[in-house]
């Protein structure tokens, strides 16, 4: 099978578990792209270096996200669940935001789909009280 499609963006990890990180997507011949708060604006799409997508010329200079998040490309179901058992089996702590690339979020920044990630983590968890939430007069 030929997984040379693979990549996976990596956002905000420690050095230390970067590194186990890595090691894991060598081992499997996954691409690695680090993503720096500079490319924020820039399409997944283009983040994951897809056919189509053209690099924007905005630099993103605000404070961003801090939260580590993985987004993978030209994955199926189970290399997937192979990178998760990986992760696990080499002592990675889980990653609370992870994404699989699609038609759907290909367009969007990193800003936005680390909004989507984070509201939709918040929902499973019911850990919505983690960021602040404008709408508390509401309630």
């Amino acid at each position: 099978m030929n997984k040379s499609n693979e990549a996976v963006l990596l956002y905000n990890f420690d050095t230390e578990k970067l590194k186990k990180i890595k090691l894991v997507l060598i081992r499997m011949g996954i691409k690695i792209k680090i993503i720096t708060k500079d490319l924020y604006l820039q399409s997944i799409g283009y983040l994951a270096g897809m056919k189509g997508f053209e690099k924007s010329e905005e630099i993103y200079k605000e404070e961003g996200f801090h939260e580590e998040m993985l987004v993978m490309k030209g994955f199926t179901s189970s290399r997937i669940d192979e990178l998760l058992k990986l992760l696990k089996k080499n002592g990675v702590e889980r990653i609370h935001l992870k994404a699989v690339l699609t038609e759907y979020n290909q367009n969007w920044n990193s800003m936005e789909l680390y909004k989507e990630l984070k509201d939709e983590h918040e929902q499973m968890t019911g850990n919505a009280a983690t960021i602040p939430d404008t709408s508390q007069e509401l309630e």
